[in-house]
């Protein structure tokens, strides 16, 4: 299985800007590279009848922000990080941390690294990898919980670095925005917390919260997971439905946007010269746009598609169903959806690259501005 990255490029985090053809702006799907190696080395393939290997088994995983990739090597448990650099001339250099040496996990920003290990979790200034940690956390206990998750909060990627939660909420994942957090607890229960200037804490207005608040429009309906855009926020139910609020001004959550209508009926490019996907129409002679979401809203998938993984960017959204297929929507400027054009969509669209190229999509990661998905080999026998 390999990662495939696509969408924004402009330090070089999908391939590198040395390579004549790479641009700022890569359409189609490209295969990563890292270190002269591809990243994720298990070649693995699977006969139709087989069920599909778990994402799990990579021995690499992807995290990314938008002017970087950082690459987890799992068998080695080490960083290499790709995109920009302190110093320009290493700037599409795939570059290793050995400081990471042995770590579990890790969470990259604009300006820190942080890594999990067994006993410990550090935090680095990525312009100065090779110096101390700027902060560090000393764990008495293995703990198993993904970053941000720390034990008894979450590390942050600005001061302070460690951010407590209260005791009652048993965290299981935490998600950040840009302004806000999306917390599963253990039950499946949705808190979020921060700025709801575009409705993405669910909780039905634009107010802000400061502490951890239960989304009331879930109650009662167990979660699997979640994932926290620019000012956006995604979950996944127990059974696989996808539910979506707060800002769809690029239509990111998949729902009406009266910004692309517009643009597509004037026959405006869109934001810097991409193509428009016009939005539905609800009724004969109607339309209904949704520009904020305040509370969570069931979004329907084609052909009522069963969704396992889900990622949002800054103003985009990708979900991976159990067929294997990936879909994205929302902003798409630089290629970040995956359809070979700068398009944008208020629709889920199918990301034909995979399935023309027999592939299954097993996990997706969004970055600010582009998008890299899992994927191995469909129809053929284990190796």
């Amino acid at each position: 299985m390999s990662w495939f990255g696509f969408g924004f490029n402009g330090f070089g985090q999908i391939i590198p800007r040395a390579r004549g053809s790479a641009g700022v702006k890569v359409l189609f799907p490209e295969r990563l590279e890292c270190c002269d190696c591809d990243v994720g080395q298990t070649r693995v393939t699977r006969t139709e009848k087989e069920e599909q290997l778990p994402a799990e088994h990579c021995c690499t995983e992807i995290r990314a922000t938008w002017s970087r990739r950082a690459v987890v090597h799992r068998q080695t448990g080490d960083v290499c990080i790709s995109g920009f650099a302190a110093s320009p001339s290493n700037q599409n250099a795939c570059t290793h941390v050995p400081a990471t040496k042995g770590c579990q996990d890790a969470l990259i920003g604009e300006r820190y690294l942080t890594a999990s290990f067994a006993d410990k979790i550090e935090c680095w200034d990525i312009g100065g990898l090779s110096s101390q940690p700027v902060w560090r956390m000393e764990l008495t206990k293995t703990d198993t919980a993904a970053l941000p998750l720390a034990p008894g909060g979450y590390a942050f990627p600005k001061t302070p670095f460690y951010r407590a939660l209260a005791p009652q909420i048993c965290a299981q994942k935490l998600a950040l925005g840009t302004e806000h957090a999306v917390l599963l607890s253990a039950d499946g229960t949705v808190y979020t917390w921060g700025s709801g200037s575009h409705g993405q804490l669910g909780h039905g207005s634009v107010e802000s919260q400061p502490e951890p608040l239960a989304v009331e429009g879930l109650r009662g309906l167990p979660m699997g997971d979640v994932a926290a855009g620019g000012w956006h926020s995604v979950c996944i139910s127990a059974g696989g439905d996808l539910y979506v609020w707060g800002w769809n001004e690029a239509g990111q959550l998949g729902l009406p946007s009266r910004c692309l209508r517009a643009q597509a009926e004037h026959g405006s490019a869109g934001e810097a010269g991409c193509a428009v996907v016009p939005t539905r129409q609800e009724g004969e002679g109607s339309e209904v746009f949704i520009s904020i979401q305040a509370f969570p809203a069931l979004l329907d998938l084609p052909e009522e598609s069963e969704i396992k993984k889900m990622s949002c960017g800054s103003r985009h959204t990708a979900a991976v169903t159990c067929a294997g297929d990936l879909y994205t929507w929302g902003w798409g400027d630089f290629g970040q959806l995956g359809h070979g054009a700068p398009r944008s969509s208020d629709q889920p669209l199918h990301v034909e690259y995979f399935t023309k190229e027999g592939l299954c999509v097993l996990d997706v990661v969004c970055g600010s501005w582009n998008t890299f998905a899992l994927a191995s080999e469909r129809a053929a026998s284990f190796e």
